[in-house]
């Protein structure tokens, strides 16, 4: 049997196993769309931090509050100056500051971004609260100012857009590292690895099976997510996301490396599982795929950047929601490249092949 024809075996035998483990099946597809399906209508309550805010020109209403709403207003809001509206704009369209006002006459203009739907309400909310308190103390006169709010984002852009990547990218790890941990120790405790090494099938040919199914299932993963979104949750896909297709790739290969480093640290099948889900399941927490991270601490925020499925999680939602171009992915993709080869060199040389 030639390299060909062992790889399409070896690559049909590992899909008829996944299939066959309806544990594996559950976990990398059901699981996974019950959280977008709970998700894409359930929010709950956040604390926030101070909000980020772009001040567009001069804008009286800063100047004209009472002196305990300016001290207020201050401990509420982080204020940076900027002249060029479509580059305040621009800040908040990528997340780097929660809103942007300018006044026009009178009238307060907040623009604001839908990627936070918990902020959103609170910024409009607290400017709500700031303009009519405002007018309060201008008391004897016609209301002084008026808040108006807009979206920086196109109005079909709705929840479920930025609520996908997230947890699409949790759904990969998990798949990924559970998959190739099961695997990998799995073979190693019933031989047939050392079979393996004997039969006339090159190494090469068995981790190209291993990695091509591994890929295959997350991209059915993919596609199963947006078509649900789309055909439930009216899901609309904008920017460059096509790029999320080899981001996703990468972000496989790095999550199997994951798995292959608990399967070659772990003495059980079940041990290698629970290790990969110890690590990736924090990970999901802290990488922003069940909730935003800007109400948490600056420390936490910072430990999060360290993690890869948080560099999935952002390059997706760039590419996919944001409306960045296809290059917003290639800082994420080359992190995650070059932790798998890290990762993968550290499980090779803890793999033993016979267990204590």
């Amino acid at each position: 049997m030639g390299s060909g024809g062992a790889f399409a075996s070896l690559s049909l035998a590992i899909m008829r196993g996944f299939v066959r483990d309806k544990a594996s099946v559950f976990f990398a597809l059901i699981f996974p769309l019950m959280f977008l399906v709970l998700f894409g209508g359930i929010f709950s309550d956040q604390d926030q931090s101070r909000i980020e805010m772009i001040q567009v020109g001069d804008v009286s209403l800063v100047d004209e509050m009472p002196a305990e709403a300016k001290t207020a207003f201050d401990e509420t809001f982080e204020i940076t100056e900027e002249s060029d509206l479509d580059a305040a704009l621009e800040q908040v369209r990528k997340g780097d500051a929660d809103v942007a006002i300018e006044e026009q006459r009178g009238e307060i203009v907040a623009h604001y971004t839908q990627a936070e739907q918990v902020k959103a309400a609170i910024v409009q909310g607290t400017l709500r609260a700031f303009v009519d308190g405002t007018n309060v103390a201008l008391s004897g006169a016609p209301p002084a100012y008026t808040l108006k709010t807009e979206r920086v984002e196109d109005d079909s852009l709705s929840t479920i857009q930025f609520v996908t990547p997230g947890l699409l990218g949790w759904a990969i790890a998990m798949s990924a590292s559970f998959g190739a941990a099961a695997t990998l120790n799995g073979w190693r405790s019933s031989k047939l690895l050392r079979r393996l090494q004997l039969a006339p099938v090159s190494t090469g040919t068995v981790v190209a099976a291993r990695v091509s199914v591994t890929i295959g299932i997350a991209l059915v993963q993919m596609a199963i997510f947006l078509g649900l979104g789309a055909a439930a949750f009216g899901l609309q896909l904008t920017g460059a996301w096509p790029v999320a297709i080899p981001l996703l790739v990468v972000g496989t290969l790095c999550f199997m490396a994951i798995g292959l480093l608990s399967g070659a640290v772990a003495k059980t099948t079940e041990g290698a599982v629970n290790m990969a889900n110890f690590l990736v399941l924090p990970m999901a927490f802290l990488s922003g795929s069940f909730f935003p991270l800007d109400a948490a601490p600056a420390w936490l925020q910072t430990v999060s950047h360290l993690l890869p499925l948080r560099w999935l999680n952002e390059g997706m939602l760039d590419v996919m929601v944001r409306g960045e171009p296809w290059t917003a992915a290639l800082v994420p993709m080359g992190i995650l490249a070059a932790f798998a080869v890290v990762v993968t060199g550290l499980a090779a040389k803890l793999f033993r092949w016979e267990t204590a």
